[in-house]
C-alpha cells in the first residue's frame, strides 16, 4: 500500500509540473544522505518517507455489509487509517551554475502542485489505492514530526537542505472480508406482562 502511495505521488508530479521540468526531473524516494547524488540522477525531487503512524482521529469500528447476490452479505471491517509523512527536498543538476536557486525553483513548483490538492486525484492513484478506499487527505507544508532537523541531517550523514513536510492519510485494509447469511425477514415478538389489562 505504501509503495502504491509513492508511485501515485510520482504520477501526480509528472502529470502536473511544467513540461520542461517534468521531462528532466527524477522523482526519488531514497534517503537524502551523502550517497544520494551517486544513486539518483539530478535534477530530482525527493520524497523521503520518515514517519508512518495510525491516525487515531479517524479510527472506526464499523463493518460494511454488501449483498453478494447469493443470499449472503460480504462483511468488510473498516480500514485502518495511516498518516504517511514525507520530507521533501530538491536536488539541482551537477552542472548547474546556481544550484541553490535551481533547487528553490524546483521546490517551489512541487509545492504549487501539492497545494492544489487536498487529496490525491483519482486519476493518479496506483495499485491498491486505485481499487480500494482512496486517500483521505493530503497536508502539504504542515509542521514536521522531526524533533530536531539538525540531528536528522547529522544522523544520515547528509548536508542540511531546504525542505517541507508532506503528509498523506491512506486507508489500509488489514482484515480479510468474510460472508454471513443475509437477513430476509424481521420478527417482532410481543409478550403479555402479568397483570396487564386486569381491572381492580
Amino acid at each position: 500500500m505504501i509503495d502504491d502511495l509513492s508511485r501515485s505521488l510520482a504520477a501526480l508530479l509528472k502529470g502536473a509540473l511544467d513540461q520542461d521540468l517534468a521531462g528532466q526531473l527524477t522523482v526519488s524516494f531514497a534517503a537524502p544522505d551523502d550517497r544520494f547524488r551517486g544513486e539518483v540522477s539530478p535534477p530530482a525531487v525527493n520524497f523521503f518517507l520518515y514517519d508512518v503512524r495510525e491516525n487515531l482521529e479517524l479510527r472506526r469500528n464499523d463493518v460494511t455489509r454488501t449483498p453478494t447476490g447469493s443470499g449472503t452479505v460480504a462483511l468488510a471491517p473498516a480500514p485502518v487509517y495511516v498518516d504517511c509523512s514525507y520530507l521533501v527536498t530538491a536536488w539541482a543538476s551537477d552542472s548547474s551554475q546556481s544550484q541553490a536557486l535551481d533547487e528553490q525553483r524546483i521546490l517551489g513548483q512541487v509545492m504549487r502542485v501539492l497545494l492544489r490538492h487536498k487529496a490525491l486525484p483519482k486519476d493518479v492513484l496506483k495499485g491498491r489505492l486505485a481499487d480500494g478506499d482512496p486517500p483521505k487527505r493530503a497536508l502539504p507544508l504542515q509542521e514536521s514530526l522531526l524533533q530536531s532537523p539538525g540531528e536528522f541531517w547529522q544522523a544520515i550523514g547528509g548536508k542540511p537542505k531546504p525542505t517541507f513536510n508532506y503528509t498523506v492519510t491512506v486507508g489500509m485494509s488489514v482484515f480479510e472480508p468474510s460472508e454471513a447469511p443475509m437477513a430476509t425477514e424481521s420478527v417482532i415478538r410481543l409478550k403479555r406482562i402479568a397483570g396487564e389489562g386486569s381491572q381492580s
